[in-house]
């Protein structure tokens, strides 16, 4: 793996992407997902279930590697086409993150833990993304030491 990220979306919108085998992020923007390479590590966060709903749901919602390719525009209807990137889903368990929230080095020790999830994409250690992996019951080979 060659490198790790968090990528936040509502718990509805990873859903779907887990199910037909891409990510979206930032509304469909393709800059982000030109930062994410093949291999690379992703975990979905869902501050919420739906989009613009307050439910307080704060939970690792998807974790998986992204698939080989470049990203590319998938139809959602309405003249709406966002970027898109295959990856491959890991089988695991929504978790929520406050439990967690002293064991991450993206959150331990800080009172606005939440600041970096405002980008809707950032960078994380794999030391995050194995723990993350471990909790969520995820068996993903790459996060072995």
């Amino acid at each position: 793996m060659n490198a790790c990220w968090i990528a936040v979306a509502s718990a509805q919108h990873v859903r779907r992407g887990r199910q037909d085998g891409f990510m979206q992020v930032n509304h469909g923007k393709a800059a982000p997902l030109r930062r994410v390479r093949p291999g690379d590590g992703i975990v979905y966060y869902s501050p919420t279930t739906v989009l613009g709903e307050k439910d307080g749901l704060q939970a690792f919602t998807a974790i998986g590697t992204v698939r080989e390719g470049d990203p590319y525009q998938g139809d959602m209807g309405g003249g709406f086409t966002p970027f898109r990137r295959d990856v491959d889903w890991a089988q695991a368990q929504e978790t929520p993150i406050k439990p967690l929230l002293e064991r991450l080095e993206f959150t331990s020790g800080k009172s606005n833990w939440g600041y970096p999830l405002r980008f809707g994409l950032f960078a994380i250690s794999m030391a995050d993304f194995a723990l993350i992996a471990e909790t969520m019951g995820a068996k993903l080979a790459s996060t072995s030491p």
